[in-house]
């Protein structure tokens, strides 16, 4: 999954985002209202962690702004502000999901996974396509009953590859699923990813590379 979170708590917004990411969520940080507008404008997040109350342009315009065009991007709002009212308030201004602060961390993860999925077109629990069960919520892998050491990155490129269902993916759309916005997409990021891939998956060989397209499973 692809994830915004707009906090102007450095550190909190820093802490959200390694925690996120440590569940194989791409994630980028901003620390205003502005700053997230124009980053929604340019890529298509799955969820955004919003924080109502945003400097240079509040989280309430954002949300507003974000439900006005359309978006699929499913939105979590975070406020110190936990009274029915405003929880009530948030909801009805186009908010999926209301987490008042302090918050456990744990149960922000479960709602982002949550809302994630309903992002998203119905993809199952658990995948599985060449002899390879992937485990989307234990983050676990396996091919033919071996287990496979991946990395989150790893993790995240190969359920981007089951979740297309043997239709090829582009490198463009890996960057913009499995990274967050610091991946330079004209390094071989990608390619080097891929090839550490195959070869923990061993054979007989699943991933293809399909010559000025991209990949295929």
């Amino acid at each position: 999954m692809r994830i915004l979170v707009a906090e102007d708590e450095r550190d909190l917004a820093d802490l959200v985002a390694v925690g996120l990411r440590r569940h194989a969520m791409a994630v980028d940080v901003v620390y205003d209202g502005a700053a997230a507008v124009e980053r929604l404008a340019v890529h298509d997040y799955d969820v955004l962690v919003l924080d109502r109350d945003l400097p240079e342009m509040h989280g309430d315009l954002v949300c507003r702004e974000l439900v006005a065009r359309g978006s699929r991007t499913r939105i979590l709002m975070m406020t110190a502000a936990a009274s029915v009212p405003e929880r009530v308030a948030g909801l009805g201004m186009g908010a999926d999901d209301y987490l008042p602060k302090p918050f456990d961390y744990a149960e922000l993860v479960a709602r982002v996974q949550a809302l994630g999925r309903r992002s998203q077109s119905a993809v199952p629990p658990v995948l599985m396509r060449h002899g390879i069960v992937l485990d989307r919520h234990r983050l676990q892998a396996s091919r033919d009953g071996r287990h496979l050491h991946l990395s989150l990155k790893e993790f995240a490129v190969l359920e981007v590859l089951m979740r297309a269902d043997g239709t090829v993916v582009s490198s463009e759309r890996l960057l913009e699923e499995a990274w967050d916005e610091n991946a330079d997409p004209f390094t071989t990021v990608v390619r080097v990813l891929i090839s550490r891939l195959r070869a923990k998956l061993g054979g007989p060989p699943c991933i293809q590379t399909v010559p000025g397209a991209g990949y295929l499973l």
